[in-house]
């Protein structure tokens, strides 16, 4: 059995807009410059106090992360509440996943950044829940590029780790996946460009979710003949 984990922002959906609206707001907040939007990307995909320290130059700053996150979550869940801030599905993410989902050759994971309570919002919202058959969160885990979540959603599903994909948008989901010893899967569409996601370790970039499936159907046959 095979075991496909995805990174969720940057990768299923794209939260970049209210993640730098959210992000602004709670700098702001706390009377500091707010970060640029390339800045505030670029760290999409740790877990929220290491990012918002990477985004704080200053050491003198650092001891703001914990209220800044704080800040960041209230101003984050306030902001989905406004339509102007709705975080769509990438193009084909809904259909790509929900065909993987019917297989008898592999289960779904996720590994993200996000927490577990975000990502239930999302799941739910988009008619998805029940489709992963394990979720790893920044709640129980240390930022990525740990391999923790990986070896812990292998450990769940029983898989061997020469059988798991890992599918993300960032530097720190190819360093995780190196890190854990899977295939490492970069995606074209997110926040990281393809040139970086290489050079961190991704086996392929794919440029779009119709090259998903034919992609993760080679690496199967690969692995089938090994």
């Amino acid at each position: 059995m095979n075991l496909i984990l995805f990174d969720c922002d940057g990768t299923i959906v794209d939260s970049q807009h209210i993640i730098v609206a959210a992000m602004e707001t709670a700098f702001a907040g706390a009377d500091l410059a707010p970060p640029h939007r390339a800045a505030i990307l670029s760290v999409v995909g740790l877990s929220l106090i290491p990012a918002i320290t990477q985004l704080l130059p200053d050491p003198a700053h650092h001891h703001h992360a914990h209220a800044l996150a704080e800040s960041y979550k209230g101003a984050f869940q306030h902001l989905r509440r406004d339509p102007a801030h709705y975080e769509p599905l990438y193009p084909g993410a809904r259909h790509t996943i929900a065909t993987l989902a019917e297989r008898g050759d592999c289960v779904l994971g996720i590994a993200t950044g996000k927490s577990r309570r975000g990502v239930d919002v999302l799941l739910e919202r988009e008619n998805l829940s029940g489709l992963f058959a394990t979720i790893q969160t920044a709640d129980t885990h240390p930022s990525k590029p740990h391999p923790s979540m990986i070896t812990t959603a292998c450990a769940e599903t029983g898989t061997d780790a020469n059988h798991v994909i890992m599918i993300g948008d960032t530097t720190y989901d190819m360093e995780m996946a190196c890190a854990a010893g899977v295939i490492a899967l970069g995606v074209a569409w997110g926040y990281h460009d393809s040139a970086a996601l290489t050079a961190a370790g991704a086996s392929t970039v794919v440029a779009d979710y119709a090259e998903l499936i034919p992609t993760l159907d080679r690496f199967f046959a690969t692995k089938g003949r090994s």
